[in-house]
């Protein structure tokens, strides 16, 4: 029995899907202005771990990720330039190509992170789906829901008797909020755009034809429109961040349900932030890192992964490159370990996954499943039946395991030969030279691990 922790009710609850086996499940994709940071992937890598559980208790996932390629302004509000346009500008680039370029970046963080990322028509693109943005607001208009300023169409917050249900704040509350901008043509603060007329003094790269005008959608319509298109609607888990709550999912539920008369989502399940050295993560920081950074540093992207892991979803992860090289060290030794097991094809007996199962299930607890994990590699079972089950977790794990159960890795003699001498440095207690030949050998792409019996494990850092 899987349970979610749903946002919508602050309270864990045991998943039950609308279609028997069959999973609908939507999750906010990248605005593609700029690189993802390793905080936005953390969102990813979460999202990910969701599906595999979900697959792996033998339901058949329908995931769809939008790509905002436009309508989402600075500041996540109503106003300022459009993000994708000003990037553009900024780099004296078209706006589809800026658009292009960032998706094509994301794209390879996912594949490097091991992030199965929906592809087709479940990845739609907001500039693909202009008509269906305009058919919602018509309805909304048509339900005498909307009125008219002078930059936008805007929704009417205070007719949709629910809004603030997900954030638990009531419209004064929320009013008061540090992320309402304020626009004094607007009737209330929380109220928002819903298609945005294109300024009079300037042209738009991306703009269209409206029933109101030359334009484009707001932010947060988007969502809504692909959502019920492509899943229905209601549909059964909707993820994000949680930096989504308050704002563009509150407007979400509002212009959706009150548009269909239907919930838009029965589960919303949101990751937290990233911290980096327990303080914010961002570009005024200088800390806003991306997975090139990483890898510039000598990590492997799946360590970040295993890093993302640890810490579970809904609580904040602090980055330190110190805990980071401590992931690439555990992530190491789990590979090495399953280097040693054989390679074996059939079906586990189950014992352990029972255990890896049991864990995931209860709000994805990756940290319990990982210590399954170690518990099983420790333990006295038989290495055909620790191969199995670890195939299996891996499904779920995402580490690419799989790929290397039975597969040693040769070590160079160089690389043998400085590690004898390391043994022998550490026999006689010159521990300086043992350190220095440690990291000589970390140097060349191998990591050194002592074992409790005097030898060592050779493991390639690449």
């Amino acid at each position: 029995m899987l349970k979610l922790w749903n946002t919508l009710h602050r309270t864990l609850e045991e998943f039950k899907p609308i279609k028997g086996k069959n999973v609908g499940l939507y999750t906010c994709g990248p605005t593609v202005y700029n690189p993802a940071t390793i905080g936005n992937l953390r969102t990813y890598v979460f999202e990910d771990i969701l599906k595999r559980t979900l697959i792996s208790l033998g339901y058949k996932v329908q995931h769809v990720m939008n790509i905002t390629d436009v309508g989402h302004l600075v500041g996540d509000g109503d106003a300022g330039e459009d993000k994708v346009e000003k990037e553009a500008a900024k780099q004296g680039k078209d706006a589809w190509e800026i658009a292009k370029m960032y998706e094509r970046l994301f794209d390879k963080d996912l594949v490097r992170l091991n992030v199965d990322a929906p592809t087709g028509k479940d990845r739609p693109h907001a500039t693909a789906f202009i008509k269906q943005q305009i058919t919602l607001v018509e309805t909304l208009e048509d339900k005498g829901l909307t009125y008219r300023i002078s930059d936008g169409i805007y929704f009417d917050t205070t007719k949709f008797a629910g809004y603030g249900k997900l954030s638990g704040q009531r419209i004064g509350d929320k009013q008061s909020g540090v992320r309402i901008e304020l626009n004094r043509e607007k009737k209330h603060p929380t109220d928002f755009a819903l298609w945005k007329f294109s300024p009079g003094d300037s042209i738009r790269q991306m703009e269209w034809n409206s029933p109101w005008g030359r334009g484009f959608p707001g932010w947060h319509v988007e969502c809504s429109a692909m959502a019920q298109e492509l899943l229905g609607q209601p549909f059964d888990i909707h993820c994000g961040g949680v930096d989504h709550i308050a704002v563009h999912h509150e407007n979400e539920i509002a212009q959706s349900e009150a548009a269909y008369d239907k919930p838009l989502a029965n589960y919303w399940v949101h990751g937290e932030f990233l911290l980096v050295d327990g303080g914010r993560m961002g570009k005024s920081e200088g800390n806003a890192y991306l997975l090139d950074d990483l890898i510039a540093k000598g990590f492997d992207p799946l360590a970040y992964r295993f890093y993302c892991l640890g810490t579970h979803y809904r609580s904040k992860l602090n980055f330190t490159w110190e805990g980071l090289e401590g992931a690439q060290n555990a992530l190491r030794k789990l590979q090495n370990d399953a280097r040693k097991l054989p390679s074996a094809k059939g079906k586990s007996k189950g014992e352990w996954m029972e255990k890896f199962t049991n864990a995931i299930s209860e709000d994805l607890n990756l940290s319990e499943a990982l210590a399954v994990v170690w518990e099983m590699l420790k333990s006295k079972t038989e290495d055909k039946e620790k191969s199995l089950s670890l195939i299996e977790m891996d499904k779920v794990l995402g580490l690419s395991l799989a790929e290397i159960i039975g597969k040693t890795i040769q070590s160079p003699k160089g690389i043998i030969a400085l590690a004898e001498e390391r043994q022998l440095a550490r026999k006689n207690k010159e521990w300086k030279k043992s350190d220095e030949l440690r990291d000589a050998i970390k140097a060349k792409g191998w990591l050194v691990e002592d074992n409790k019996d005097g030898s060592y494990d050779l493991q390639s850092s690449n």
